[in-house]
C-alpha cells in the first residue's frame, strides 16, 4: 500500500511539474514579441562601457512598472531593483549592458549605426558583439515573470543592470558605491552569457573556475634615441623591447605549472617614426589570463622582473627602468560547487538531459567574478545558453573555427532562442532558490 502511495505521489508531482513547466513556457512565449522588440532596438542603440544612458533609464522605466524598488545611477550608470516578497533568501540575478567598439557587418535589419568615442578619444563603431543585449532582455524577461509568480516565492530578489563589463570595472563600481550595504546582500548570485561554442537554446554550466583572471598591463620601455646610422651611440628601445616580449614567453613554458592554465599575450608594440631614427621608446599592451589567484600575482610579478632584469642587461641607467602598470583587471570567475550541481539537476530536470551539457573552462574572463570575491560565503553561477543558429552550427559540424565568435563584427545571435531560454532558465533557477518552505 505504501508503495501505491509513493508511485501516485510521483506520478502526481511529475504531472504538476509538467503542467507548471508548459505554463511557464507559454507565459514566456507570450513575452516574446515585446522582448524581441526591446532586443532589436538595444541592438541598434548600443552604449559604450560606463556611458550607459539610453539603456538604463529605459530599463528602470520598464521594471518599475513590475513594482520592483528601483535606484538608478548605482556605480554611475548601473540599476538595483529590489523586490521583497516575504522572508527567504536574497537571490541577486544580473545583467551586463554595455558593448563594445566594434563596427557591426552582420547586415542584419536593426544592425547598429552608432558611432561613438571611447575615453582614450578613438571614435570608432558601436556594436553589441558579446551579446549583451540578449542578456538584458532577458533580465527583463525573468523579472516579468517572477512579478507575476509572487504567489510562489519568498524572500527578496535584487535585479542588477550592470555597467562596465567589457572594462571589467561595472562590477566593481556598483560594489563599491554600496551594492551589498545600500541594498539587500545576496545569498546567491546568478547570471547568464550567451554563447557562441554551443548551439542555440542550448544551456552550459561550467563547475569551478569557469572564466579565467585577466590584467591589461602596458608596459613603457625607455631607451637613448639616435640615428640609425650610429646605433652606437644609443640605447635602442625596440631591441630592448623585443627581448622583454620573447622573454616574457618563458613565464608560461617554463615558470608556471603546467596543469595551472596561463596566457601570456603581447597585442600591441608601438615603437619609432621614421626609418632611419632610433626612438627613445617603445610601448607594449599585454593580455595575462590565469585562474588561481597565486598564479595571477606570480605572473604579474614575473612580468615586473622579466622587464627590469632586460633593462639591466641592455645598460640601461636606473632612472631609465621601464615603466609597467596595469589596468582592466579582474579576477577569475568560480562557480561554487553546490550551486552548480543544484542548477545542473535542476535544468536537466525542467528542459531535458540534451539540452544541459558541462562546459569546460575558458581563457576569456568576467567582472561578474567581482560579486562572488566581496563575499566567498555566497553561492554564486553564471552558465551558458548557446546562441550559434543551429542551422549554422550543423553546417559547421559544431567546428567553432568556421564560426563567428563573441566579439565578432559578424556576431548575431538567435536571438528568440537565447532570450526565451536564458529567462525560463532565471525563472526556473529564481523559484527554486526561493521557493516557499
Amino acid at each position: 500500500m505504501n508503495s501505491l502511495l509513493l508511485v501516485a505521489a510521483a506520478a502526481a508531482m511529475t504531472m504538476t511539474t509538467t503542467a507548471s513547466s508548459e505554463t511557464l513556457s507559454d507565459a514566456i512565449r507570450a513575452d516574446m514579441p515585446q522582448l524581441l522588440t526591446l532586443y532589436r532596438d538595444l541592438h541598434a542603440n548600443p552604449e559604450l562601457s560606463m556611458q550607459e544612458v539610453r539603456t538604463p533609464a529605459k530599463l528602470s522605466a520598464e521594471i518599475r512598472k513590475l513594482g520592483f524598488q528601483v535606484t538608478e545611477h548605482v556605480g554611475k550608470t548601473g540599476v538595483v531593483a529590489v523586490m521583497k516578497n516575504g522572508p527567504g533568501p536574497v537571490l541577486l540575478l544580473r545583467a551586463d549592458m554595455d558593448a563594445l567598439p566594434v563596427t557591426e557587418q552582420t547586415g542584419l535589419p536593426f544592425a547598429s549605426k552608432v558611432r561613438g568615442v571611447s575615453r582614450s578619444g578613438v571614435e570608432t563603431g558601436v556594436m553589441h558583439a558579446c551579446g549583451h543585449d540578449t542578456h538584458v532582455a532577458s533580465w527583463l524577461g525573468a523579472a516579468r515573470r517572477l512579478a507575476a509568480m509572487k504567489d510562489q516565492w519568498s524572500g527578496t530578489i535584487v535585479m542588477v543592470l550592470q555597467p562596465g563589463e567589457e572594462t571589467v570595472e561595472g562590477a566593481k563600481a556598483m560594489l563599491d558605491d554600496g551594492l551589498y550595504t545600500r541594498f539587500p546582500k545576496p545569498d546567491y548570485i546568478l547570471a547568464f552569457h550567451d554563447a557562441a561554442s554551443l548551439p542555440a537554446g542550448q544551456i552550459g554550466i561550467t563547475p569551478g573556475y569557469a572564466l579565467a583572471s585577466v590584467d591589461s598591463v602596458n608596459i613603457t620601455v625607455h631607451g637613448v634615441g639616435g640615428h640609425g646610422a650610429y646605433p652606437q651611440t644609443t640605447k635602442d628601445p625596440i631591441v630592448l623591447a623585443s627581448r622583454i616580449v620573447l622573454a616574457l614567453q618563458t613565464l608560461v613554458s617554463r615558470e608556471n605549472n603546467p596543469f595551472d592554465p596561463a596566457v601570456v599575450t603581447v597585442g600591441s608594440f608601438h615603437a619609432g617614426t621614421k626609418n632611419n631614427i632610433i626612438s627613445d621608446e617603445a610601448k607594449l599592451q599585454l593580455t595575462v589570463r590565469s585562474y588561481p589567484l597565486e598564479v595571477q600575482k606570480k605572473l604579474i610579478e614575473g612580468i615586473r622582473r622579466v622587464a627590469r632584469g632586460e633593462a639591466i642587461a641592455a645598460g640601461l641607467p636606473e632612472d631609465k627602468m621601464p615603466e609597467v602598470t596595469i589596468s582592466e583587471a579582474a579576477p577569475s570567475t568560480f562557480n561554487t560547487a553546490e550551486f552548480s550541481d543544484r542548477l545542473r539537476s535542476l535544468f536537466s530536470n525542467h528542459f531535458g538531459h540534451e539540452r544541459v551539457v558541462e562546459t569546460k573552462p575558458i581563457m576569456a574572463s568576467e567582472d561578474f567574478s567581482q560579486f562572488w570575491q566581496a563575499d566567498k560565503s555566497k553561492q554564486a553561477v553564471i552558465f551558458w545558453v548557446g546562441g550559434t543558429p543551429k542551422e549554422k552550427w550543423e553546417a559547421a559540424g559544431g567546428d567553432e573555427s568556421k564560426l563567428p565568435s563573441l566579439h565578432s563584427p559578424l556576431w548575431a545571435p538567435d536571438a528568440d532562442a537565447v532570450i526565451s531560454t536564458a529567462v525560463e532558465a532565471l525563472t526556473v533557477a529564481a523559484l527554486d532558490v526561493l521557493k516557499k518552505g
